[in-house]
C-alpha cells in the first residue's frame, strides 16, 4: 500500500514556448505541450515504478471526483509498463474513511472512469492555453509601460475573471447610486398599561415630500388609532438541509471569518484525519439508508459538548426528524461528521470547522422552529398600521444553531377589536436610500454557483487567485473591494469584448466538459477541445487588435515608467541613472535608453558601492531576500545572460566570468553539502558579519562574529579540492584559534554544522555540485567565456 500527494503530473508547454521574449503569445493555443511531473522532488514516477513492479492486482483509492479519477490515470501511466499485463485494475469508490465505508468499497469495487479524466485533461488544457495566451500579453503589454500597477502578473483566467467581474458589477452599482430622500410616518402610542408601543405605516415610505406631510397632517388631526383586528398565527422556520461544499464555504466566510480557500484546506484536513466525510460535494440530500443516528451516537461520545443533552433529546424523546428533501447530484453524500472530537483533539479554525459541520448535520435531525406571530392592526384617517411581536414555543434545531435563533419580543399587551388608543407623538423622519455595499465572499460565491463558475473544488481557488494578484482587497466582513487595477481590467474587457468577463462564456465551457464526463452523453473530448480553443483564440487576436481601448483606461489611472520609480543606479548604455520600480514587480527602467530591467522578486533592492559590471558598465545591485539570502546582480546580465551555460534570471552568485571579484568563480568555496547542486559563495555584502551561502539553495553558514575580513585564497584543500580561506580575526580576540578548533569539532558555528581551521583554513563538503570549488572545471575559475554577448 502507498500513497500520492495530489496529481503526479501537470500539463505545460514543451521548454521552447516558455520563453516569453521569444514567443508570440497567440502560438500558445496551437503549442505543443507534455505531461511533466507535478512536484519533481517528489520523484512520484519512479516511487510509483518501484512500488508496483510485479503487481498483478491494482485497487485504486483516489478522491472519489473528477480530478481524483485524473489521478488514477496519471498513476495507471507511471505502473503500467512495470506491471503484470494480465493485472487487473480496480477503483474503489467512498465517502469517508471509516471502517464500515471501507469495507463497502472493497466489496464494490468498479473500474476507473477514462471519460470523468478526459474532461479533466480538457479544462487543464483549456485553462493552461486560454489564460497564459491572454496573461503573457496583458502583463508584458502593461508592465513595459506603467510602474504603479502593484502586480508582478497581469493575468487572465476563464473563471477567475468572471469572478472579478462579480465585484467590479457591485462597484460599478455603487458608484453609479443616487441618493435619494424619502419619508416614513411615524406613530407611537400608549397602551393602556403603559407601555409605548411603534406602529409600522403600511405604506412604508413615500418619496414625495409633499404627500407624505399631507397624511402626516391626516392622522395627526385624527389624535387616536382604532384596533381593527388582532391575528396569531404558528410559524415554522425550518431546518437546513445537508451540508454540502458551496454552503459551508459562505458559512466559513460569513459566520467564522475565514477566506473560502482557508476553510477548504482545513475540510481537507479534517477528512484525511477521518473526522468528517468528503468534503467535496453538490449533493444536499441523504442517502435513504444513511445511519443518521449512528452519527448522531457518535457525536454523543464528545466530552464537554454543549450539544450532548440536545442529542439525547432526539434519539430518547422521540424528537428525530428525518431530514428534508435536498438535491442529489450523485457525486458524493452531504459532508457530515463521522468521529467525535472535542477541543482538546482539535485546535482552532480546525475545531472552528468541525465544531460547525457537526452543529449543521445535529440541525439537520432536529425539529423546525416553532414560533407564534401575533399581529395588530390599526387604522387612523383611513390609514394603516402594525404592530407585531414574536413569541417562541419550540425553539427545535435553533437550540443548536443559537445565531439563527428567533429572539422573542416584548409581549405584545392585550388589545381586543375597537380599542382605542391615543397618539402619543407622531412625525415624519426624513431618510436618505443608500447603496449597495461591496460583496462579501459568501456573496460571490453564491453568484459564482448560480452562474456555473468553477466547481465546489474550484470556487475558493478562483476566489484566491483574484486577492493574490491585487485584484481585490478583502476588507472587514470578509468583503471583496475591487482595487484600481481590477476595475481597469474589467473595464477594458467590457469595452473591447464584454464576454471575456461574463459568466455564460465560462458556464458553457463547463457544460461542455460535463457531458465530456458522462458516457452516455457521447461527447468527443477532441471536438470539445478544439470547439472553446477555435473561439478564444478568435477573441485573444480581436483583444489584440483592440488592445488600444483597454489602455486609455490604464493611461487614466496608472504612471508610466518615466514618471515612476526613484534614481537608483547607473545605466552601462547611457551612463544615466535608472529608475528603481519598487511596486510589484521590482523592475530598473532607463528612461533615456527606454529599457526595463526585471529583478528579482520578494525581497529589497539596495545600491551596491558602485560597482561596476566588467562586461557592460552596468552598476551592480544587491538583492536581499525576505528568507535572509544575499546576492549581488548586474540588471543587463541578469536579464541577458552573458555566456552559453547561464539561464536568465542569475545573480553574480552564479556568473561564470573567470576574473569578475563577485563572480562565483572568484567567491566560490565548495559544493552544497544540502541541495548537492549549488555553490556555497562567500556573501560579504553585511561585511564585517560574513556567511557562506548556497547559490541554489536558501541554506547559509554564518561565520563567527570575531571575524574581521574573509578572502577566498585561490589554494585548495588536498583532500576535498574546497577552496581556502584567509581570514582576518579581530585583534581584541585572544585564543580564538583553540576555542575555534574546539567549535569546529563539536558544530558550534554556523546554521548547520561547525567552521574549521583558523587563518588559511575552511573545509567544505567533498561533492562538486555545479563543478564545485577547485582548480580548472570543477570550481569554475578557468573557464574562460563559453559563449558571446
Amino acid at each position: 500500500m502507498t500513497s500520492v500527494a495530489g496529481h503526479v503530473f501537470g500539463i505545460d508547454f514543451v521548454p521552447r514556448y516558455n520563453n516569453w521574449d521569444k514567443v508570440d503569445p497567440a502560438e500558445l493555443f496551437s503549442a505543443e505541450t507534455l505531461k511533466k511531473e507535478a512536484t519533481p522532488n517528489h520523484k512520484m514516477p519512479a516511487f510509483l515504478e518501484k512500488e508496483a513492479r510485479g503487481c498483478d492486482v491494482i485497487v485504486l483509492w483516489l478522491d472519489c471526483d473528477k480530478e481524483g479519477e485524473n489521478i488514477c490515470f496519471e498513476v495507471i501511466d507511471c505502473i503500467q509498463p512495470v506491471i503484470d499485463p494480465r493485472a487487473k485494475i480496480y477503483r474503489a469508490k467512498f465517502s469517508s474513511i471509516t471502517d464500515k465505508d471501507i469495507r463497502q468499497a472493497f466489496t464494490t469495487l468498479g473500474y476507473p472512469d477514462k471519460n470523468q479524466s478526459l474532461a479533466v485533461d480538457a479544462r487543464q488544457e483549456l485553462d493552461l492555453r486560454i489564460g497564459c495566451a491572454f496573461t503573457r500579453f496583458q502583463t508584458k503589454f502593461f508592465q513595459g509601460k506603467y510602474g504603479d500597477l502593484d502586480s508582478s502578473l497581469i493575468s487572465y483566467g476563464p473563471c477567475q475573471t468572471p469572478t472579478l467581474a462579480f465585484c467590479v458589477d457591485r462597484y460599478d452599482k455603487m458608484q453609479s447610486f443616487q441618493s435619494e430622500p424619502y419619508w416614513l410616518l411615524i406613530v407611537e402610542i400608549t397602551h393602556k398599561g403603559g407601555k409605548t408601543m411603534r406602529l409600522r405605516w403600511e405604506r412604508g415610505h413615500l418619496f414625495d415630500k409633499e404627500i407624505a406631510y399631507l397624511f402626516l397632517n391626516t392622522v395627526k388631526a385624527s389624535n387616536n388609532v382604532r384596533v381593527v383586528s388582532v391575528s396569531t398565527q404558528q410559524k415554522h422556520k425550518g431546518r437546513p438541509n445537508a451540508l454540502n461544499t458551496v454552503e459551508l464555504l459562505k458559512v466559513a466566510s460569513a459566520g467564522l471569518g475565514m477566506s473560502p480557500h482557508h476553510a477548504m484546506q482545513i475540510a481537507e484536513r479534517l477528512y484525511t484525519q477521518g473526522f468528517i466525510s468528503y468534503p467535496r460535494t453538490e449533493t444536499t440530500q441523504y442517502a435513504e439508508n444513511a445511519d443518521l443516528r449512528g452519527v448522531l451516537r457518535e457525536l454523543s461520545k464528545t466530552t464537554g459538548a454543549d450539544w450532548n443533552i440536545h442529542i439525547q433529546s432526539l434519539l430518547s424523546d422521540g424528537k428525530f426528524q428525518h431530514p428534508k428533501k435536498g438535491k442529489d447530484v450523485g457525486d458524493h453524500p452531504p459532508i457530515t461528521p463521522v468521529r467525535a472530537a472535542n477541543q482538546s483533539t482539535l485546535t482552532g479554525d480546525y475545531w472552528r470547522v468541525y465544531d460547525y459541520i457537526a452543529r449543521h448535520f445535529i440541525a439537520t435531525v432536529s425539529p423546525d422552529c416553532i414560533y407564534e406571530e401575533t399581529t395588530v392592526y390599526f387604522e387612523s384617517a383611513n390609514e394603516s398600521f402594525t404592530f407585531t411581536g414574536k413569541n417562541v414555543i419550540e425553539p427545535g434545531y435553533t437550540a443548536i444553531m443559537s445565531w439563527k435563533k428567533i429572539v422573542d419580543d416584548e409581549a405584545i399587551p392585550p388589545c381586543a377589536n375597537g380599542d382605542i388608543y391615543p397618539i402619543s407623538d407622531i412625525k415624519l423622519d426624513e431618510r436618505h436610500t443608500s447603496p449597495p455595499d461591496y460583496l462579501t465572499e459568501s456573496e460571490v460565491i453564491t453568484l459564482m454557483e448560480k452562474h456555473g463558475i468553477g466547481t465546489d473544488a474550484s470556487i475558493p481557488v478562483h476566489i484566491n487567485n483574484i486577492c493574490e494578484r491585487n485584484y481585490v482587497k478583502v476588507d472587514s466582513g470578509r468583503r471583496l473591494v475591487p482595487t484600481t487595477l481590477g476595475i481597469v481590467l474589467v473595464h477594458g474587457y467590457q469595452k473591447i469584448d464584454p464576454e471575456l468577463s461574463l459568466p455564460h462564456m465560462r458556464s458553457s465551457v463547463e457544460t461542455e466538459l460535463n457531458e465530456v464526463s458522462f458516457i452516455m452523453c457521447n461527447v468527443n473530448y477532441q471536438h470539445v477541445l478544439t470547439h472553446v480553443l477555435k473561439i478564444f483564440e478568435q477573441k485573444f487576436h480581436y483583444f489584440v487588435q483592440n488592445i488600444q481601448g483597454m489602455d486609455s483606461l490604464f493611461e487614466d489611472s496608472f504612471s508610466p515608467l518615466s514618471a515612476s520609480g526613484k534614481p537608483w543606479s547607473r545605466c552601462g548604455k547611457c551612463r544615466r541613472y535608472m529608475k528603481l520600480i519598487q511596486s510589484k514587480p521590482n523592475r530598473l527602467h532607463c528612461e533615456n535608453c527606454k529599457d526595463t530591467y526585471n529583478l528579482p522578486q520578494n525581497g529589497l533592492i539596495k545600491p551596491y558601492k558602485e560597482i561596476k559590471c566588467p562586461l557592460d558598465e552596468f552598476e551592480l545591485v544587491l538583492y536581499a531576500s525576505n528568507k535572509g539570502k544575499n546576492f549581488s546582480l548586474c540588471p543587463y546580465c541578469f536579464n541577458n545572460p552573458p555566456f552559453n551555460d547561464m539561464k536568465k534570471g542569475q545573480g553574480c552568485n552564479e556568473c561564470t566570468h573567470p576574473t569578475c571579484r563577485n563572480a562565483f568563480s572568484q567567491l566560490g568555496v565548495c559544493a552544497c553539502y544540502i541541495c548537492q547542486r549549488g555553490i556555497f559563495v562567500l556573501d560579504n555584502s553585511t561585511a564585517p558579519k560574513y556567511r557562506l551561502a548556497c547559490n541554489k539553495c536558501q541554506f547559509n553558514i554564518v561565520l563567527p562574529d570575531a571575524i574581521l575580513k574573509v578572502q577566498v585564497k585561490d589554494h585548495y584543500c588536498p583532500q576535498c579540492d574546497s577552496a581556502l580561506l584567509d581570514i582576518e580575526f579581530q585583534k581584541r580576540t585572544t585564543n580564538y584559534m583553540e576555542n575555534a578548533r574546539g567549535n569546529a569539532a563539536r558544530g558550534g558555528y554556523g546554521d548547520r554544522g561547525g567552521y574549521q581551521r583558523g587563518r588559511g583554513g575552511s573545509r567544505g563538503g567533498r561533492g562538486r555540485g555545479r563543478g564545485g570549488r577547485g582548480r580548472g572545471s570543477s570550481r569554475g575559475r578557468s573557464r574562460g567565456r563559453s559563449g558571446n554577448r
